[in-house]
């Protein structure tokens, strides 16, 4: 059976960790979650890490979360479904807030979740055919646990728009808006993000972590932990509701929502 991520030293010092689950375009599930923030917290206390890249396999960043799951925790009980919430809460939360500075490289869709790993990335570069997307509300949900994530990257105003449209943000309009902050050719993206990352990894270690806690404490008007909590309690609340039930329903059998018409 193939490792869901796979974790691979780019340059000395400069670690790749791959989503790979191709199959489901990378999609969200536990097991994922839980192996990418166990590689977050190892690499956050390894001396020897200097920077993360965070990548997905195949033509896609990541989808988001897997919509089955997602449906199936809907008639979970209440703490297995906030349980859920809460790990990927944590697991942003660790990447947002891990010393060592994070890249997210973007090719193909990064939707959901998946813009929730960009947003909470230090830096992002996008290949000129990544498509993000916050399709929360078209399945009856709402971004909730990545949203600190994006209104820190691109603001309330913007946020609101993208969040409450649903729409496509190409990788040109991302840049403009500050969700990423290069676009380059699609077969470039390894070199720039290693390119990057070499720049970065010249900084002092120390240096970098204070940094970064710097810029963490400036943003923060409660405890990231209230935040998670928060956020995570919205997440499933709703994913109970039926009409996320509905909106999961119509998206993995492929037809509109009943409450078009």
């Amino acid at each position: 059976m193939p490792e869901i991520l796979i974790e691979s030293e780019a340059a000395p010092g400069i670690v790749r960790l791959t989503l790979n689950r191709p199959e489901a375009r990378n999609a969200l599930d536990r097991a994922l979650i839980e192996a990418l923030a166990m590689a977050i917290a190892h690499h956050a206390a390894r001396s020897s890490t200097r920077v993360l890249l965070i990548a997905g396999s195949g033509s896609v960043f990541c989808a988001g979360a897997d919509l089955a799951s997602m449906r199936a925790l809907g008639t979970a009980s209440y703490a297995e479904n906030l349980a859920d919430a809460r790990r990927l809460a944590d697991l942003l939360a660790a990447l947002h807030d891990c010393p060592k500075p994070s890249i997210a490289c973007v090719q193909g869709a990064a939707y959901g979740g998946g813009l929730g790993l960009v947003a909470a990335c230090d830096v992002a570069i996008a290949a000129a055919d990544a498509r993000l997307r916050l399709p929360e509300v078209r399945l009856g949900l709402a971004p909730a646990v990545i949203s600190p994530y994006v209104l820190e990257a691109i603001g309330p105003r913007q946020a609101r728009r993208y969040a409450l449209s649903g729409e496509t943000i190409d990788a040109d309009q991302a840049r403009r808006i500050g969700l990423v902050h290069e676009v380059v050719a699609p077969a470039e993206l390894g070199a720039a993000t290693l390119a990057l990352a070499t720049e970065i990894a010249s900084g002092g270690q120390a240096a970098l972590a204070a940094t970064k806690g710097l810029f963490a404490d400036a943003r923060r008007t409660e405890p990231a932990t209230a935040t998670a909590e928060r956020t995570a309690r919205v997440l499933a609340e709703l994913r109970a509701g039926p009409e996320a039930q509905e909106g999961l329903a119509a998206a993995i059998e492929r037809r509109r929502p009943a409450w078009i018409r």
